[in-house]
Formats: structure tokens, C-alpha cells, sequence
């Protein structure tokens, strides 16, 4: 299965980038750039899904 979230990338005033993904509370990450930050919120949002599985926890199937 395919899951679509919105990220929300917030430019760091030292540089870079944190990204929050409002569908998964806690899912936050950072990159130095965009492409870097938008490829870690995709690892992470793979081991926040992976943790829910796990956890027999339903994963969101939605955006917000």
C-alpha cells in the first residue's frame, strides 16, 4: 500500500530545514537542504509506519 502525507518544511534560521509531518505526531526530521529534509521525512515516515505495524497500531491513510 501507497500513503501520501503533507510535509510542512520550516527553513531554520542556523540553515537547514526541520520537516513535520502532521499525520504522524512526533514525525519530525531535519535536512541541510530540500531535497535532503523531504528524503529524511521519507525514511522516517517508512519507521513511523513500520513502529505502528509493529504495535498492531492502525496506520493513517490520510492527509491533514
Amino acid at each position: 500500500m501507497q500513503y501520501n502525507y503533507k510535509l510542512l518544511l520550516r527553513k531554520e534560521p542556523e540553515g537547514g530545514y526541520t520537516v513535520i509531518v502532521p499525520a504522524l505526531p512526533g514525525c519530525i526530521t531535519y535536512g541541510d537542504n530540500v531535497e535532503e529534509a523531504s528524503t529524511m521525512a521519507k525514511e522516517a515516515i517508512e519507521l513511523y509506519i513500520e513502529e505502528l505495524k509493529d504495535h498492531g497500531e492502525a496506520v493513517p491513510d490520510f492527509c491533514l
